[in-house]
């Protein structure tokens, strides 16, 4: 019964994942009326219907998509390792160090790629560093570590943005509020997602050993500071892959673990991890999709409109958990 349970569960999940994927191609601020753009996405209709479906809108919602799913499962990790579900790529400055990583290279005119490695280098530096600074005193002293130097790479973020010219100056400040525009090529962000997914999804069985305590894990073998390492240094790379997609982007991977916890009342990782990553790129669709279409032909930052979703659940979430 657990198993079809679950197994609908996903379903509706992938469901849900494919129509606001098919909501973000047909809908947007150019004018075209949702039977065009179909007519386009089939490679019907005029070039410049074609352009805009093609070329825009579809990299951008495969980059969103990729990026919630990323957060989404960083976030699953976070959680496990910490056990403490308020934990967050953002809240632990993984995304702060990933956001640093890609700015120094920006300041040094490093290309697309070289980007990418920027900032899963910071996010991946400062994971290594929460571990070493927390190391032997438990999640609490863990979480207080990335809370500090979360706000260090805040004002290192300062100091950049007050060196970087007039002419970086706005794309930088819109990219750290969230803009998937700049994935225009998110098969990377896409394809570590799949694998991070594949990953997380054999590991299950360790990351529900290591939500249950160092106790239990040292009971069945698990290797205890080696199995956090792999886990924080993994979720780093994962924030930093999805920061250069679409800049710091909160609530992600906070909200969507703890929706798929409540709608699948488990807290097994080998269902968690799969439906957390098809809420996650569910939810950044949708907001990507908000972004584009209310103050059209304006277009709001991505990560603000997330966070005005993502923060009421957050309140709701945690009175719940505080009853």
């Amino acid at each position: 019964m657990l198993r079809r349970r679950y197994a609908w569960g996903l379903s509706l999940l992938t469901a849900a994942a494919a129509a606001a994927f098919c909501l973000t191609l047909l809908t947007g601020s150019a004018g075209l009326s949702p039977g065009r753009a179909l007519g386009a996405l089939l490679g019907h209709g005029d070039d410049f219907s074609r352009l805009i479906v093609w070329t825009v809108r579809l990299p951008r919602a495969t980059a969103g998509f990729a990026v919630g799913a990323l957060l989404a499962l960083s976030g699953v990790l976070l959680q496990a390792l910490f056990r403490n579900p308020l934990a967050d790529p953002l809240v632990l400055g993984v995304s702060g160090g990933a956001a640093v990583g890609a700015l120094a290279g920006m300041l040094a005119g490093a290309g697309s790629a070289a980007l990418q490695g920027c900032a899963t280098a910071g996010g991946s530096a400062i994971g290594l560093i929460v571990l070493l600074l927390g190391r032997g005193g438990g999640a609490t002293r863990l979480l207080l570590c990335g809370v500090i130097m979360a706000s260090a790479c805040g004002a290192l973020i300062t100091v950049m943005l007050t060196l970087a010219d007039n002419g970086q100056l706005r794309g930088m400040v819109f990219w750290l509020a969230g803009d998937l525009s700049w994935a225009q090529r998110p098969g990377l962000e896409l394809g570590a997602a799949a694998l991070a997914l594949v990953t997380a999804s054999l590991g299950g069985r360790w990351l529900n050993v290591l939500g249950a305590g160092e106790l239990r894990g040292a009971t069945v073998g698990l290797p205890g500071e080696s199995a956090r390492l792999t886990v924080f240094v993994l979720s780093a790379a994962l924030t930093g892959l999805a920061v250069i997609g679409g800049g710091m982007i909160g609530f992600v991977g906070l909200v969507a673990p703890h929706l798929v916890r409540l709608g699948f009342l488990t807290s097994d990782h080998r269902v968690i991890a799969p439906a957390a990553a098809l809420a996650g790129g569910t939810l950044l669709c949708c907001a990507d999709l908000l972004s584009r279409t209310v103050a059209a032909p304006r277009e709001l930052p991505v990560g603000a409109v997330m966070a005005l979703i993502g923060a009421p659940v957050f309140v709701l979430l945690l009175r719940r958990q505080m009853r």
